[in-house]
């Protein structure tokens, strides 16, 4: 099971690459994030500055008013339950 994580954790980072077009994809991870949204509204709003904005951790902490440690806690959590959520286990 540990491999099909890191698997998954790889298409997640390859999702919003350039030329990337796979439809259902975009869609689950657009139902997990309103999911997540529902639970974590600021663990939510890391993963879109960061994984959508393009945000640095420093930015993000900025903007959401919170340390950079923080950010990194949410980004990995956040990230963590996105992964499981897409492959069906969350």
């Amino acid at each position: 099971m540990e491999r099909a994580a890191h698997s998954e954790a790889a298409n997640l980072d390859d999702i919003a690459q350039p030329g990337s077009h796979n439809i259902a994809e975009l869609l689950a991870l657009n139902k997990a994030l309103d999911d997540l949204e529902r639970i974590d509204p600021r663990k939510a709003r890391v993963i879109e500055s960061r994984f959508f904005g393009g945000m640095s951790v420093e930015e993000t902490a900025e903007a959401l008013n919170v340390s950079p440690q923080t950010v990194m806690r949410d980004w990995k959590l956040a990230r963590a339950w996105l992964i499981r959520k897409m492959i069906g286990r969350g």
